[in-house]
């Protein structure tokens, strides 16, 4: 069987998740902004999911904007943040593109500097903030290294040097793995993705505290209190809600798993691999991350190997315009160029299992041995 070990890009829907959907997708096709039965129903079909996702996230209902993704749920937070509140944005260096690159659109972006782990530099962050601030992104915990923001300093250097601005978290990498509800409880706007924790793709949520106003990126019918326009897509959020609940219910158990999981992956490939050395320790990030680099490796050739060898992983690197340049993230830690191009990202998940371990262990360190011979 092969070992799929690139949850950090998407995971495998949850039972739980699919029996959701299915009548959504079948008989219970109403829609919710109609007035008659069969639009009643799907009406308190929605109200039920936003509360089961309010509750998981820490929220009131109200303060629940559905959306189509975590990319989103991002841009709606930071260009519509910024259209209420003009003025600079700042967000950490290694935010994923999805924040990046709505920073840029919004205008005037100041990037915060981050350590060698990737943690924001909170003395670089605060030089950047003044009352004219009007967004501040700094993610939960990082796509890539997996790397745990302290989210809680950031709101409060923010409330003291940028009292005007609101706080964005990216926290679609961090809801499988963090209790958002409790870390991302003084953040004004909370984004999160339901094909990161078991749930289909194309649909997220953004968390609006109340008092906080975003004005809408996507014009229309003035769903979701005027904050996001278009007929909801309840199957998706139906099924998103029944897997933020699963996650939340079985998290504390798992995470104890899956670090398990992940420490025998990181210890065996350090252990035999030589020139083989984790990015982050591991006391600094998520249970579902091995992010590791090879010394005489270019992970694209690298995974290559590993994908016809049936162990799906990505690469801390990605194609631009026909070259391969190290990862943004991994260029904000300072990693020297030839190591960063030799990254190797290994996320894992729910579905992880020993046995899965053990073919990546079984074929990565000859992989890297084959390629380092030319």
């Amino acid at each position: 069987m092969p070992a799929y070990l690139d949850n950090a890009a998407t995971t495998p829907m949850r039972a739980e998740s699919v029996e959701a959907m299915l009548p959504y997708l079948t008989e219970r096709f109403g829609n919710p902004s109609g007035a008659h039965a069969v639009s009643r129903e799907a009406r308190k079909a929605l109200d039920d999911a936003r509360q089961t996702v309010a509750d998981c996230l820490g929220a009131r209902p109200g303060e629940i904007v559905f959306t189509g993704g975590g990319t989103e749920a991002d841009n709606l937070a930071i260009l519509g943040g910024a259209a209420v509140r003009p003025g600079p944005t700042v967000c950490s260096a290694v935010e994923h593109h999805a924040v990046l690159h709505a920073c840029d659109a919004a205008g005037d972006n100041r990037l915060a500097p981050v350590d060698e782990a990737g943690v924001v530099d909170l003395d670089a962050l605060a030089g950047l903030l003044g009352p004219s601030v009007s967004v501040v992104s700094v993610m939960l915990a990082n796509n890539e290294v997996g790397t745990i923001e302290p989210l809680a300093d950031v709101v409060a250097l923010v409330r003291e040097l940028a009292p005007a601005a609101v706080v964005h978290t990216d926290a679609v990498q961090a809801f499988p793995w963090l209790d958002v509800a409790s870390l991302a409880a003084s953040a004004d706007l909370v984004a999160v993705s339901a094909h990161k924790f078991g749930g289909p793709k194309g649909v997220g949520a953004l968390v609006v505290r109340q008092g906080v106003t975003v004005r809408p990126i996507i014009h229309g019918g003035g769903q979701e209190r005027d904050r996001r326009s278009g007929t909801h897509n309840l199957a998706g959020i139906v099924a998103m809600a029944a897997a933020m609940r699963a996650t939340v219910d079985g998290r504390e158990a798992e995470v104890v798993r899956v670090r398990g999981l992940r420490d025998r992956l990181a210890d065996g490939l350090v252990a035999v691999v030589p020139g083989c050395v984790e990015t982050v320790d591991r006391s600094k990030k998520i249970a579902g991350n091995c992010h590791v680099s090879f010394d005489g490796v270019e992970s694209e050739e690298l995974l290559v190997l590993l994908d016809a060898a049936g162990v799906y992983a990505s690469a801390g690197s990605a194609c631009a315009s026909g070259a391969v340049d190290p990862s943004h993230v991994l260029a904000a830690m300072g990693m020297p160029r030839q190591r960063a191009l030799g990254s190797l990202r290994l996320s894992l998940g729910r579905t992880t299992t020993d046995a899965d371990v053990d073919l990546a262990l079984a074929t990565i360190p000859p992989a890297v041995e084959r390629l380092r011979a030319g």
